[in-house]
């Protein structure tokens, strides 16, 4: 299939165009930048030198029908502008950007400003297989979700997915992620000097990425759901650890979270169960998944508190961004799901 990437210049295109170079079925057929038409791509991402010989173009609508399937890479509010195009000549696409994930317009308003095409938003699938596979299997348009709205979500996820296990109304949790999450374009709290060696927090309250949790733990519990979210960013480059609160509404043990962890990732093949009681890695760690499609969570339970404590660990340019699109892609194509993601994670790193 030829493949076009729109806004491929940036972090997640980058990793987008290195994950469809190793998919066995894909041809990279167009690469778009407005800063860098006519530059090969290993100018730009150096680890693609020698293995991928295509240069950015400048988008083009008339040229972009001789492709099969489009990733959008293009920052936030800029999908908006050319996705009703797009569909209409009959492409199917899988957005990276927030325009298409929130359903509640007046949520979408209030982080990301007025949209200028909210009835295209009614037909877009969330892009979280493990929550939507079948809809995104028939999707002509799908969202993938934010990188800590993934992290957190999939945490939590089995823990509303059957009645009155826990407190609806009281969900904290905390989010810590690398500096990729800020993106490739420039401002002081990335400069290099300011970001290495801390532990910054960042919209401690009404992070954008809020609106996806609350409204994918919705559809899930099927009720109202209310949960206080945090961000930090801290000092590597790569990765996300999302930390949850959560406050059982009957006795939970910790054979029944086991259990009910497994029944709902059991046909879900890039989530890992981590809760060993040996080793050096005994809960979700973002180290140990460092260029791989795979999410870890965890779980432990503090009775003095009558709290669970969760943990969703991913790498936020995998899993977060470029890995779930392509699972996306292999859905809505018909292939397995699993098809040029199926590899282990860096170690060390």
């Amino acid at each position: 299939m030829k493949i076009a990437v729109i806004g491929a210049s940036g972090y997640t295109g980058g990793e987008l165009l290195r994950l469809l170079y190793i998919h066995p079925d894909i041809e990279i057929h167009m690469i778009t930048s407005r800063t860098y038409v006519d530059q090969p791509v290993g100018q730009i991402h150096p680890n693609l030198k020698k293995l991928l010989d295509v240069k950015f173009t400048s988008f083009n609508m008339d040229k972009i029908g001789s492709c099969d399937f489009i990733f959008l890479a293009v920052p936030h509010k800029a999908s908006q502008a050319i996705v009703p195009d797009l569909l209409e000549i009959g492409l199917k696409i899988v957005d990276l950007s927030a325009d298409f994930r929130l359903k509640d317009m007046n949520e979408f308003e209030k982080h990301y400003g007025t949209h200028s095409c909210p009835e295209i938003t009614k037909e877009a699938v969330y892009g979280l297989p493990e929550l939507h596979r079948e809809e995104i299997k028939k999707a002509r348009l799908v969202a993938a979700p934010g990188c800590m709205a993934c992290a957190t979500i999939l945490a939590l996820a089995p823990l509303f997915s059957e009645p009155d296990l826990v407190d609806p109304s009281h969900v904290i949790s905390d989010a810590k992620i690398g500096s990729s999450g800020g993106g490739k374009s420039f401002n002081i709290a990335t400069h290099h000097p300011e970001r290495t060696n801390v532990i910054r927090p960042y919209r401690p309250v009404g992070h954008r990425h809020l609106a996806e949790i609350v409204q994918e733990l919705n559809l899930i519990s099927n009720k109202p759901i209310k949960v206080g979210f945090s961000a930090h960013g801290v000092n590597i480059v790569r990765g996300i650890l999302s930390t949850s609160h959560v406050f059982p509404i009957k006795d939970l043990t910790e054979k029944d979270l086991w259990r009910l962890y497994r029944k709902f990732y059991k046909d879900h093949p890039f989530v890992r169960i981590i809760k060993q009681k040996s080793g050096l890695y005994r809960r979700p760690d973002p180290k140990m998944l460092i260029g791989s499609n795979f999410c870890d969570v965890g779980f432990d339970i503090d009775p003095e508190m009558n709290r669970i404590v969760t943990f969703g660990a991913l790498d936020n340019l995998v899993k977060g961004a470029a890995g779930s699109a392509i699972q996306c892609f292999n859905l809505m194509t018909g292939l397995d799901e699993t098809k040029g993601l199926w590899y282990p994670a860096l170690h060390p790193i």
